[in-house]
């Protein structure tokens, strides 16, 4: 899970290795988007520049790794999308809690449920990596 707080930080180096990684998986399992992701007018920079811009339109705090994931994937595949600006953030990469027998589940009501409008990335065959596998 990624939480993002206001601040006069850039992202953190497991935050570019989590994504850079996932990236590099993506477009080893698909040729499509390998092409885009060699851009020479795209770089990890302005990707992550584009995520923390995304997340901060939100106004939310903490985003499932896989939203960040097809974000990162959003500003490689859109070319409408040019050389975001810097965004003053810090990223906190956090485990969810361990799931037990003993506690319920808690359910989120419906109206407050983030909406993706965008697709998805592609599903890989092998184990997507998290920050937790770094």
């Amino acid at each position: 899970m990624f939480h993002l707080k206001s601040s006069l930080m850039k992202a953190s180096e497991n935050f570019k290795t989590a994504i850079e990684n996932y990236l590099n998986q993506t477009a080893l399992a698909d040729a499509v988007f390998a092409k885009e992701f060699a851009k020479e007018s795209k770089n990890l920079e302005g990707c992550c520049n584009y995520i923390f811009g995304e997340v901060k339109k939100t106004g939310l705090c903490a985003f499932d790794n896989q939203e960040i994931f097809d974000m990162a994937v959003r500003y490689y595949t859109d070319d409408s999308i040019g050389q975001p600006q810097p965004v003053n953030c810090k990223v906190l990469a956090g485990q969810p809690p361990a799931a037990d027998l003993f506690t319920s589940v808690v359910e989120v009501p419906q109206n407050t449920a983030a909406v993706k409008t965008a697709p998805t990335a592609p599903k890989l065959e092998s184990k997507t990596l998290t920050l937790f596998d770094l």
